[in-house]
Formats: structure tokens, C-alpha cells, sequence
């Protein structure tokens, strides 16, 4: 595996490879983890090319967010990140992904990116599309692969190729749990014990209106207040948000007909944990 921490480096090292090669991208903010490598290995099953960014992308956190905290580990990270299958490791510096007087960002508008995620992190989405825009002008991947924890991420940045004509395919691929439902987040390192274990909640719950769901119950408020419910039910969880929306346009539902989006965000301490589910 090859490390390129410059736009030029990169460039070097793709064309290294010889023409017509077809180049899988996963991009990660590092302290990569199983969910991560399931990309990187799905790449690697499409692709002539696999390229793996890491960069932990300073417009995308809010005020008081974590950003200097997040976790980082370089040394590991490459091991797993070769282990998996990545042929290229993109490092760059915030300079280089954005020099100096840089202005220009990659909004996404309409209610998707309002709502959920949106709403109680306003300026989230801009920063990651216009992130996203970059690399993917820089790496000019056929395939970008993205996980369905982020799923509200992944409906935006697939809007976003769209409405930009982007010559490119977005994967989405699934959740990957701990062995006890957990979905695995980077943000999991910073739980308490106490906390992580209350936070099994949320899968449990989702768990829950699935089965009702498969029952017949297909009124909306109804598996939105159990859900809540269930959630509520540990003495840690402060509920962001609990919706549940037509998973392609993300719009607002009374009634489940079609594919359709349960997604939670929920605060155990300082951690804010994202998980979902989808119903069909």
C-alpha cells in the first residue's frame, strides 16, 4: 500500500497503475473500525484501484463539537486499511484540501438536509459535501462506497452526484454491529461503560417497531412514540431526535407503503450516537 499526503503524490501514485483501471473509493475521518473495512473489502471486490482517504474534516464539526478531540490513530489505521485491501492511503493536510483563502462550499438544499442531523447540526451537511465534492474531484473514483449507519449522509451526498451530473456510482453498504448490537462508530471509544451499555437501547428498540412493523403496524406516530418509548427507558438517553421518513426522498410519512427510513440520534453523556433501521 501506497501513502500519498499531497494532491500531486496521489496523482503520482494513481497513475503508477496504467490507464483504464477502475478505482473504488472509501473516505473515512480514520480510526477506522470493522464498519470502515467492510468498505475498504467491498471496494476491493469491485475495483482494479482501492484509494482510502483519511481526513478528519474541520468544517463538518459545529461549535463545541469534537474536532481537536476526535480520535486519531495513523499507525493503526494503515495497518487495517492495507489488511483490508486499500492499494492507496490518502493523507492530506487541511491545507491541502483547503488553501489558504478558500471559500467555496457544495450546499445541498431542500428539507433532507434540514431535518434529523441537520436540524440540530445546521452547518454538518455543507461541510460534508463540500468535502466529499473535493475528494472526489481530486480521486475522480467510478464507485464510492458509504455505510448505511450515515444514512441520512448517504441519501444527501447521492443527491448531491445527481443534481452535479458527478460521473460516479455511491454504494451504500450495511450497519456493522458489535456482537451485542451496538452499531460500530468511532464516537464508541468515548462511552462510559455504564454508558455503552445503556446505549444497546438503540438497536433494541429499532429491533422492536421492526417486529411490530412485520406484524402490520404501519402507522407512523405509533412506531415513533414506542420507539421513544423504548429509548426513554434508560435513564441516560437524551433523545436529539426519532423519525421515521421515506428513506429515498427522506420526506415525512403518516403511513409506511414503501421502503421507509427509522432512524435515531440519541446523547449518552457527551456522545451522540447515530443508528437506524430500515423498514420494508
Amino acid at each position: 500500500m501506497k501513502t500519498a499526503k499531497t494532491i500531486e503524490e496521489l496523482q503520482d501514485v494513481i497513475n503508477a497503475f496504467g490507464q483504464n483501471k477502475t478505482i473504488g473509493f472509501t473516505p473515512t475521518m480514520g480510526y477506522l473500525h470493522e464498519g470502515h473495512l467492510s468498505l475498504i473489502q467491498k471496494a476491493r471486490t469491485d475495483n482494479d484501484i482501492v484509494i482510502v482517504s483519511i481526513f478528519v474534516n474541520p468544517t463538518q464539526f459545529g461549535p463545541g463539537e469534537d474536532f481537536k478531540a476526535y480520535p486519531r490513530n495513523f499507525d493503526r489505521d494503515s495497518r487495517l486499511a492495507e489488511a483490508a485491501g486499500a492499494d492507496i492511503l490518502f493523507v492530506p493536510d487541511v491545507s491541502e484540501i483547503y488553501p489558504e483563502g478558500s471559500t467555496t462550499f457544495v450546499l445541498v438544499e431542500g428539507v433532507s438536509t434540514k431535518k434529523m442531523c441537520g436540524s440540530s447540526r445546521p452547518t454538518h451537511f455543507k461541510g460534508v459535501t463540500t468535502v466529499v465534492n473535493i475528494l472526489f474531484n481530486i480521486i475522480k473514483p467510478d464507485k464510492a462506497y458509504f455505510g448505511q449507519k450515515d444514512a441520512q449522509q448517504v441519501e444527501i451526498i447521492k443527491k448531491m452526484v445527481r443534481d452535479l451530473h458527478m460521473q460516479l456510482t455511491i454504494v451504500t453498504c450495511p450497519i456493522i454491529r458489535e456482537a451485542d448490537g451496538l452499531a460500530m462508530s468511532s464516537r464508541n471509544v468515548y462511552l462510559s461503560p455504564e454508558e455503552r451499555n445503556q446505549a444497546l437501547i438503540l438497536n433494541k428498540s429499532l429491533k422492536d417497531i421492526q417486529g411490530l412493523y412485520r406484524l402490520g403496524e404501519t402507522k407512523v406516530e405509533t412506531l415513533k412514540t414506542i420507539l421513544r418509548n423504548g429509548i426513554n427507558t434508560m435513564p441516560l438517553a437524551v433523545i436529539d431526535y426519532v423519525e421515521i421518513l421515506d428513506l429515498n426522498t427522506l420526506d415525512a410519512i403518516e403511513k409506511i407503503e414503501a421502503a421507509t427510513l427509522a432512524a435515531v440520534a440519541v446523547r449518552f453523556g457527551n456522545t451522540r450516537l447515530i443508528d437506524n433501521i430500515i423498514l420494508e
